[in-house]
């Protein structure tokens, strides 16, 4: 052994099983910890809190990846908006997330902070335009 090689920072049991990992939870990096007792059932009664709405974006963020765990962040980050903003706000945000089809943190955020959460509902067509010597219609172009 080399004298000037550091002692060993941890050291675990062998596993007999051949796949998977053990991890101690103070061994994690801290950013992982964070995370570590998180489960999708707990971040969508979570979510539940602020709306139907957030439980359904969140569930939807975990279920469309891969591993759910990989929605685990964007999921805790819609929580966290309910710190900023009044849950009414948020909830809204959640269902033109929704509606739109941008299943993300960012998505929700934006919407937030540009106000279109308070806009008219993102389902609600927009009225015809009126009639006009310059419109040609759909019937021009056949």
């Amino acid at each position: 052994m080399n004298e000037s090689a550091s002692p060993p920072v941890a050291s675990h049991l062998r596993r007999s099983q051949r796949a998977g990992h053990v991890t101690v939870a103070a061994h994690m990096p801290k950013a992982h910890q964070r995370y570590a007792n998180r489960t999708l059932h707990n971040l969508i009664l979570q979510a539940v809190r602020i709306g139907s709405n957030a439980a359904i974006l969140v569930e939807r963020m975990m279920r469309d990846r891969p591993h759910p765990e990989q929605g685990y962040r964007s999921a805790m980050g819609i929580i966290s908006l309910a710190r900023r903003y009044e849950r009414e706000r948020l909830e809204a945000a959640c269902e033109r997330a929704l509606v739109i089809n941008a299943i993300s943190y960012s998505s929700v955020n934006a919407i937030l902070k540009s106000g279109l959460d308070r806009a008219r509902p993102a389902r609600e067509p927009l009225a015809p335009s009126p009639p006009h010597t310059n419109i040609r219609g759909r019937d021009y172009y056949r």
